[in-house]
């Protein structure tokens, strides 16, 4: 018992040696850890416009569009922040392309607007494949995950797909949602309806009349074309009715301008 006393008493100094170098040692480290940081670098407004070193030059090289095979084996965190990168970068490319346009000088390489869109859209293709096999797996192998769409009408009586969501309240009972964006029944609203669908039935009717003005003519100048081939790229017609213009464009002939033109006389006011 005599011997160990003064072990014991040396390995007190022992430990508060260590306990102090463990203090000593905390301040340091905060300073490390304050000076190391992993935040993005911040160049103000300057970032939503294109590089200084582009500005004035003919062309700019770019890489190509991310490809759906290369996508599909990233995460979808890394898909997250990919896809804010291509928004940001397509919103830099419509700035400079209209800012070019103001100052009537050449926007370089336009084509960069479409390899960002064209993987935009991949990147939310393979986002899409992933929500619709989570959902066949875990909900039923119909299931798509997509919000469901009913075709209704809107305020102004437009028959028009709305993409359902929940709401807490009934819709009995949520008079805000069935005033804002439930069906039109008003007088207005029939009214309205009525001067729609008469606008759009002109709007066919005249086109219509215009293609098939069109293809008289075309069948005067070529009597020998395909009318199926010709039927085929206008849907629009009914079942015979470009092999019917074909065969009787004659009947359609348009009077000659000159025969029915009225002859302007000179009034008896103007001197000659």
């Amino acid at each position: 018992m005599l011997k160990s006393r003064p072990n014991a008493g040396r390995s007190q100094p022992k430990q508060q040696q260590q306990q102090q170098q463990q203090q000593n040692r905390q301040p340091q480290q905060q300073q490390q850890q304050q000076l190391v940081h992993t935040t993005s670098s911040h160049y103000g407004l300057e970032e939503f416009f294109d590089s200084s070193r582009n500005l004035g030059e003919r062309q700019v090289k770019s890489g190509r569009a991310w490809r759906t095979d290369e996508l599909r084996l990233k995460s979808n965190s890394d898909l997250h922040k990919l896809w804010f990168v291509l928004y940001k970068e397509r919103n830099m490319l419509y700035t400079m392309k209209e800012a070019a346009a103001t100052e009537y000088e050449l926007f370089p390489s336009p084509e960069r607007i479409d390899k960002v869109e064209e993987s935009m859209a991949n990147l939310e293709n393979v986002v899409r494949e992933r929500n619709n096999a989570y959902w066949q797996l875990e909900v039923s192998p119909c299931a798509t995950g997509e919000r469901p769409s009913i075709f209704r009408r809107d305020v102004f009586g437009r028959h028009r797909w709305h993409k359902c969501s929940q709401h807490i309240p009934p819709y009995h009972r949520n008079w805000h949602f069935r005033n804002t964006q439930g069906p039109g029944k008003t007088n207005e609203t029939d009214w309205f309806f009525h001067k729609y669908r008469e606008m759009k039935r002109k709007h066919y009717n005249y086109f219509r009349s215009r293609t098939a003005r069109y293809l008289r003519d075309l069948f005067r100048r070529f009597p020998n074309a395909d009318a199926e081939y010709i039927a085929e790229l206008h849907p629009e017609f009914p079942q015979g009715y470009v092999q019917h213009l074909k065969e009787n464009h004659v009947l359609y002939d348009d009077p000659p301008r000159a025969a029915t033109r009225a002859r302007i006389r000179p009034s008896e006011d103007v001197q000659q």
